[in-house]
C-alpha cells in the first residue's frame, strides 16, 4: 500500500510518501505566496523521487495551517495527531512531542501509540515560534543558521523580559548600546522561546521520552535551552521538519503505533 502524507505549514510544505510503511520519498519546498503551485511542485518532486504516479498513491492525508489548501487530498488530520503519529514511529518510547514550527508551537502528551492524551499550542504569539528566531537574527545581524552555535559560546546569562517579537527587537537595541557580546544576546534569545515553549508543556505535563520536531528542531541553541528549561535531554528525529507530514502518510495508511 502506498500513501502519502502532505504537511501544509506556513513556511514550507512537506512531503511523505509510504510504500508498506516505508519512507520511499520525501520533498520540501518554500510555501510562498502560491501556495497551491507551490505543494504541486512539492508531491511532483516526491513521486518523481519515488518512481510513481498519482495514480499509484492509495490515499493521501493533508494537515498543517493550510491543510485545505493542499491541490488534492482524501482527508485532513489534525497536525498534533499527525506529530504524535509521526514520533511515535520514530520513537515508539516517547511520551510527549514538541513541534515548534514558523509560527506556532505545540505541546502534545501522548501514549505508546501516539495517541494524544493532552495537548496545548502557543499561537497567539510569535515569541514561542520560530518567527521570533529570524527576528531576532535579523536584529543582531546574524545569519539565522550561525545563531544557534553562536548561542552556545555564551558566557553569562542575559535576561529578555519583552514577551512579544516588537518589544524584544527593542530590548536587542538596548543590549547593543549596552556592549553586551553577541553570543550573549544570542542565548538570551533561545531561552526566551524556550521559557514560552517549556511554559506550554509543563501546563499538560510531560515525561521522558520527550522528541522536538518542527524545523526550529535543527536550532542547537534552542535545543540546548530547552534541554536546560526541562531538565532533560529531548530527542531530535534525524530529520525533524518531516515527522508531521510523515504522520499524515501513516495516518493514511492506517497506522496505529507498534506495528
Amino acid at each position: 500500500m502506498i500513501t502519502m502524507g502532505i504537511d501544509m505549514g506556513a513556511k514550507t510544505i512537506k512531503v511523505v510518501i509510504l510504500k508498506d510503511n516505508q519512507v520511499i520519498a520525501r520533498s520540501i519546498v518554500t510555501a510562498g505566496f502560491e501556495v497551491e503551485k507551490m505543494a504541486k511542485e512539492a508531491i511532483d518532486k516526491a513521486l518523481n523521487e519515488a518512481g510513481i504516479t498519482r495514480d499509484d498513491i492509495s490515499k493521501t492525508v493533508s494537515t498543517g495551517a493550510g491543510e485545505k489548501q493542499a491541490p488534492f487530498y482524501d482527508e485532513t488530520r489534525s497536525m498534533v495527531g499527525c506529530d504524535s503519529l509521526g514520533a511515535a514511529y520514530l520513537h515508539p518510547s516517547v511520551r510527549c512531542v514538541i513541534d515548534v514550527g514558523a509560527e506556532e508551537g505545540r505541546g502534545m502528551r501522548c501514549d505508546e501509540t501516539g495517541k494524544i492524551l493532552d495537548f496545548e499550542v502557543n499561537e497567539k504569539c510569535a515569541a514561542g515560534a520560530g518567527a521570533f528566531t529570524e527576528a531576532m537574527s535579523r536584529a543582531l545581524e546574524v545569519p539565522l543558521e550561525e545563531l544557534g552555535p553562536l548561542s552556545l559560546k555564551a558566557t553569562e546569562d542575559v535576561p529578555m523580559n519583552a514577551q512579544c517579537t516588537v518589544f524584544a527587537e527593542s530590548e536587542v537595541v538596548t543590549m547593543v548600546h549596552n556592549n553586551v557580546p553577541k553570543e550573549n544576546m544570542a542565548k538570551a534569545v533561545h531561552d526566551a522561546m524556550s521559557s514560552r515553549i517549556t511554559s506550554m508543556v509543563r501546563k499538560i505535563g510531560f515525561e521522558k521520552d520527550v522528541v522536538l520536531v518542527g524545523g526550529v528542531a535543527k536550532n542547537v541553541g534552542f535545543v540546548s535551552s530547552l534541554n536546560s528549561d526541562l531538565g532533560l535531554e529531548v530527542i531530535v528525529p534525524d530529520e525533524p521538519e518531516f515527522v508531521g507530514a510523515l504522520g499524515a502518510a501513516l495516518a493514511a495508511a492506517g497506522w496505529k503505533g507498534g506495528a
